[in-house]
């Protein structure tokens, strides 16, 4: 697994949360091409990214794509999870939220915990 920081369960929770919202409300992009290409574009808010996912060099482009642009992103434990949030019948390994529509305060309130987790 290529985990560099765990997540907790509430944050995970949280994010999925906001991913659905945002669907319904805002604008997402899913899958690892799509996500990608938002990323270099900067306008992502927030990636969500798999770690279930085979073979795992699929994603292991995003984070570090991340850290360069500035964008916060976390791992949720399954795929199936990820596409579920993101309103598909299969499982994704990458989703990113572009507006976050009526999730704004809990795509911010996520954020700013990731931004705690991460630096310590």
């Amino acid at each position: 697994m290529f985990v560099k920081f765990d997540i907790p369960d509430e944050i995970e929770n949280k994010s999925l949360e906001a991913l659905e919202s945002a669907r319904d409300t805002g604008k997402i992009k899913k899958g690892t091409n799509e996500v990608t290409k938002a990323i270099e574009r900067g306008i992502v808010q927030l990636v969500l990214i798999s770690v279930d996912v085979q073979p795992e060099e699929i994603v292991a482009h995003i984070p570090p794509l991340c850290d360069e642009k500035g964008i916060s992103y976390l791992y949720v434990k399954r795929q199936i999870d990820l596409g579920a949030a993101a309103g598909l019948d299969v499982g994704s390994a990458a989703a990113a939220i572009i507006d976050a529509g009526k999730s704004k305060a809990l795509v911010d309130e996520v954020v700013e915990q990731l931004k705690t987790i991460r630096s310590g």
